[in-house]
């Protein structure tokens, strides 16, 4: 029987804290980005503002009330968080590619991929979102609210 919180238990529930402030500053963070860069060319651009915007009050619904539904809907906003980073590497690497290949429709091999990767829309930005998905995935990850209990009664008995 176990009388109160070990200190791993202490340590865990410290670094679950610190994942879930990281998360949240850089979701304002790469909300506040994609605001001031004007993301908003295309309708494809739109979606990880909406994402992002809708987790705000997610994170604060769950920062405030841990339980099986705010984590389950945390876990389902970072996996959409990483395959939106995914897409999104995806659509900006093609983006780039059009853009070269109208300024330079002879170019081939590495040269060709190397302007690619590093021309108009940074290919690799998206990631961002993936990175956040991952810090979210680590914070939920045998989060204590999510089995509603279960295991608290366990070590009791």
């Amino acid at each position: 029987m176990v009388d109160g919180p070990s200190p791993e238990s202490d340590t865990l529930a410290s670094i679950r804290t610190l994942l879930l402030a990281a998360l949240a500053a850089g979701v304002i963070g790469t909300l506040g980005e994609l605001i001031l860069l004007r993301h908003i060319d295309m309708p494809a651009q739109w979606i990880p503002m909406v994402c992002l915007a809708a987790s705000v009050p997610v994170l604060i619904w769950h920062a405030s009330s841990p339980g099986v539904a705010s984590v389950r809907t945390l876990q389902a906003l970072m996996a959409a968080f990483i395959v939106l980073g995914v897409v999104g590497v995806g659509l900006h690497y093609d983006g780039n590619v059009e853009f070269e290949r109208e300024l330079n429709p002879s170019e081939r091999g590495w040269a060709f991929v190397r302007k690619t990767v590093a021309g108009a829309t940074p290919v690799l930005a998206p990631g961002s979102m993936v990175l956040l998905g991952l810090v979210g995935l680590a914070h939920a990850y045998r989060h204590p609210s999510a089995d509603g209990g279960r295991a608290r009664q366990e070590t009791q008995v």
